[in-house]
C-alpha cells in the first residue's frame, strides 16, 4: 500500500516528522537487494571481533567486554579456540554471503545455532545465545536473498586456500602463542616459538609450558586452526565440479544461422564462434550473446548476435544467468546501437573504451601525400623480391594450408593462442572456409634454410557478413623484413573488390580519442594528463603505437563501449577483460583455458617486427 507524504507518493512510510519517517524506514530493514552485503559486512565485523576475544587475553576484561558476552563463539579457556575458528568462518563466509551464495548462507545457518550452543554450554551466556538465534531467524526468514549457485571448482583455488589459509593460520597462531607473556615459563626464542607454533597446527605439543591452564587454551587453538586449514582446503578439492562454459556444435550451428542473417551488423559477430565461450539464447531463438566467466565476471563482448528486435530477449537471458550465479555482468567493445540496448535494457552505464577502425574498400588508395609512408615501404618490400596471395581458406591445397597452420604456430611467441574479443583463436577449420588468408612469400637465398619453405608471413581475415571481413591474426618470421604486416593489408584491400568485399575492420585502438584530443593545439589540462597516462601505459600495453599503425590506412572510426554495473566495479571488470585478452597471464599451472596472444609494435607502430600480433590488443 502507498500513501502520501508531504505531496509525494511513498511505499508505506507514514507522514509525519522527518525522524520518524527514519525510524520507519530503519524497522523495516535493508531492502531485499541489499540484505546479502548487508549480512557480509555485519558477519565479517563479527568475525574480526571473535577472533580478537579468542587472541587477545586482557580483551575479555576490558571495556568491550559486554560485546565479547554477546557475540557468537565463546571466550573462555576452552572455548577460545572455538571463538576464534567462528571468527575465521564467518570471515570467510563473508564475501559469498554478500555475493549471495546459497552455500555461503547455509553454512552461516549451521554456524550460529553452533556459536548459541556454545554460549549456553561454555558461558551460559543467554544474551550471546538469543542474538545468535534471531540471527539465524533472520537468515531463514530471508533465504530467497540467497539465490547464486556456486562458483565452478577448480583444484587450484584448494591449493590457493592451502597456502593462504596455512599462513594466515601460521601467523595467527604465533600471536596467540606470544599473546600470554605473563603466563609463560621463561622466555623462549624465536626459533623456539615458531617450532612451538608448527607442532601446534600438526595436532602436537610443543616445547613451551604455560601456567594457570593457558597450555589448554593455545594448544586447542593451534589444533583447530590446523584442523580447520585442512579442512576447508578438502571441501573445496572436492566440492562437485561443474561443466566448464563451451560452445556446443548446436549452438554453434545456431550462431551460424543468425550470423548468416543478421551478421553485417557487427565486425565482432564471428568472434562468438570461439569454442571456449559459451552462449544464451532469447525465447525465441532469434538473438544471442556469447561469453566467457572471468574472475567472477561474466564478460560478454560486441552486439547481441541475431536480430535487434529480439536482442532485449537475450540479454535478459544473460542478466539472469548472471544473477544466478552472482556474476558481475559486462559487455565489452560493443557499438554505440549496443550499448544504447544494453543500458536500456538492465540500468547498467556504459564508457567508451575506444575506437574500431574500418577501411572502405571502395575508397581506399596509395595515392596522395597521406599515403606515402605506407606507399614506399610496400614498394620497398616488393622490390626486395617479396610476393602476396590473398585466398579463402576454401582456395587452399592441404598442403598450403598445413604449412600455413604450422607456421602461424611456430612464429607464436607464446605457448597458447589468447584473446577473447578480437580472436577466433584457430585458422582452417572446415566451417571457416570462407575466411580469407594473405600471405607473404620470398625465394630463399643462397644458404638459407627455412622452415616453411618461401612462407614469410601471413593474416586471418573472418566474415563480417557477406561483403566484409574482420583481421583476426597477423603473425611473421622474425628474420623476414620489416613491414609484412603493412604489405599484407595493402595487398588484402587490393585484392578485395574480386573476393566481393567492401569493408575491412582493423585493429582496435583503446582510448583513441583521448589520445587525438590530448595532442592538439589547445588542448586542456585534464585531456593533456590523459595522454600523457596513455602514453606511459603505451610501454606496456602499446596504446599509442597501436592507434599509429592503425591511422596509416586513413580508416573512420567507430566508437567502442564497455558496459558495467557500477564505477565501483570497473577495476574487476578491467582485470578480468586483461585475463581473457591475454594482457595478463596466469602461471601456468593456474590457466584453466587457453587464449588469444597479444600484439608486440615498436616505437613507430610498426607491427611486423615482433613476428606475431592478433587484432584482439
Amino acid at each position: 500500500m502507498s500513501v502520501r507524504v508531504d505531496g509525494k507518493k511513498s511505499d508505506g512510510v507514514p507522514s509525519g516528522p522527518k525522524w520518524l519517517s527514519g525510524l520507519a524506514r530503519i524497522a523495516r530493514g535493508p531492502r531485499p537487494e541489499r540484505v546479502p552485503a548487508v549480512v557480509g559486512t555485519v558477519a565479517a565485523l563479527i568475525g574480526l571481533a571473535d577472533i580478537a576475544a579468542g587472541v587477545i587475553p586482557r580483551f575479555r576484561w576490558s571495556k568491550v567486554h559486554s560485546l565479547a558476552e554477546v557475540l557468537p563463539g565463546s571466550v573462555t579457556q576452552l572455548a577460545a579456540a572455538g571463538s576464534i575458528i567462528v571468527g575465521i568462518l564467518l570471515l570467510m563466509l563473508a564475501h559469498g554471503l554478500k555475493r549471495a551464495k546459497k552455500r555461503a548462507w547455509l553454512a552461516a545457518v549451521v554456524v550460529l545455532p553452533i556459536g548459541a550452543a556454545a554460549q549456553l554450554i561454555y558461558r551460559h551466556s543467554y544474551a550471546g545465545a538469543i542474538l545468535s538465534l534471531l540471527l539465524f531467524i533472520y537468515l531463514v526468514g530471508h533465504s530467497k536473498a540467497f539465490y547464486a549457485l556456486p562458483d565452478p571448482r577448480s583444484r587450484w583455488k584448494a591449493l590457493a586456500n592451502f597456502i593462504l589459509m596455512g599462513a594466515f593460520s601460521f601467523g595467527l597462531g604465533w600471536v596467540i602463542v606470544g599473546s600470554h607473556p605473563k603466563q609463560m615459563v621463561g622466555d623462549p626464542p624465536v626459533l623456539e616459538q615458531i617450532e612451538h607454533v608448527i607442532w601446534g597446527l600438526f595436532g602436537f605439543e610443543g616445547s613451551i609450558r604455560y601456567t594457570g591452564g593457558v597450555d589448554y587454551t593455545v594448544g586447542y587453538s593451534l589444533g583447530a586452526l590446523g584442523l580447520l586449514t585442512v579442512a576447508t582446503t578438502a571441501y573445496l578439492a572436492f566440492l562437485p565440479a561443474y561443466p566448464a562454459p563451451v560452445l556446443t556444435e548446436q549452438d554453434e550451428d545456431k550462431l551460424r544461422e543468425l550470423l548468416a542473417k543478421h551478421g553485417e551488423r557487427d565486425s565482432l559477430g564471428h568472434f562468438a564462434l570461439r569454442r571456449d565461450k559459451s552462449v544464451v539464447f532469447s525465447p525465441s531463438g532469434k538473438a544471442a550473446v556469447s561469453y566467457r566467466v572471468v574472475s567472477g565476471v561474466m564478460l560478454a563482448s560486441g552486439d547481441p548476435i541475431g536480430d535487434v528486435e529480439a536482442w532485449p530477449g537475450a540479454i535478459e537471458q544473460f542478466m539472469e544467468l548472471a544473477k544466478r550465479h552472482s556474476w558481475t555482468p559486462a559487455v565489452a567493445g560493443c557499438s554505440e546501437t549496443g550499448g544504447e540496448v544494453w543500458t536500456r535494457e538492465t540500468g547498467l552505464d556504459a564508457l567508451e573504451m575506444g575506437d574500431e577502425a574500418i577501411v572502405d574498400v571502395a575508397d581506399f588508395s596509395l595515392t596522395g601525400r597521406s599515403m606515402r609512408n605506407v606507399r614506399q615501404m610496400v614498394k620497398r618490400i616488393e622490390r626486395n623480391g617479396y610476393s602476396t596471395k590473398v585466398r579463402r581458406v576454401g582456395d587452399l591445397t592441404p598442403e598450403e594450408l598445413e604449412a600455413v597452420q604450422k607456421a602461424a604456430n611456430a612464429w607464436r611467441d607464446t605457448e597458447d593462442e589468447r584473446g577473447f574479443s578480437m580472436a577466433l583463436g584457430r585458422i582452417g577449420d572446415p566451417k571457416d572456409l570462407d575466411a580469407i588468408i594473405a600471405t607473404a612469400h620470398k625465394d630463399p637465398e643462397e644458404g638459407e634454410d627455412l622452415a616453411f619453405g618461401d612462407l614469410r608471413a601471413m593474416q586471418h581475415y573472418v566474415p563480417w557478413g557477406k561483403d566484409g571481413s574482420s583481421l583476426e591474426l597477423m603473425r611473421r618470421d622474425r628474420s623476414a623484413d620489416p613491414g609484412m604486416n603493412e604489405l599484407l593489408i595493402v595487398a588484402f584491400l587490393q585484392a578485395a573488390p574480386e573476393l566481393k568485399i567492401k569493408r575491412l575492420s582493423l585493429n582496435f585502438a583503446f582510448f583513441r580519442s583521448a589520445l587525438e584530443r590530448g595532442g592538439k593545439l589547445g588542448a586542456g589540462p585534464v585531456v593533456r594528463i590523459q595522454r600523457t597516462v596513455l602514453i606511459f601505459l603505451s610501454r606496456w600495453f602499446q596504446i599509442e603505437s597501436l592507434y599509429k599503425f592503425n591511422e596509416k590506412f586513413r580508416p573512420r572510426w567507430e566508437p567502442r563501449f564497455i558496459v558495467f554495473p557500477t564505477s565501483r566495479d570497473l577495476p574487476r571488470i578491467g582485470f578480468a577483460m586483461m585475463q581473457a585478452e591475454g594482457f595478463l597471464e596466469l602461471p601456468r599451472l593456474l590457466r584453466r583455458r587457453p587464449t588469444e596472444p597479444k600484439p608486440e609494435l615498436d616505437d613507430e607502430g610498426t607491427l611486423a617486427e615482433q613476428g606475431e600480433v592478433t587484432r584482439a590488443a
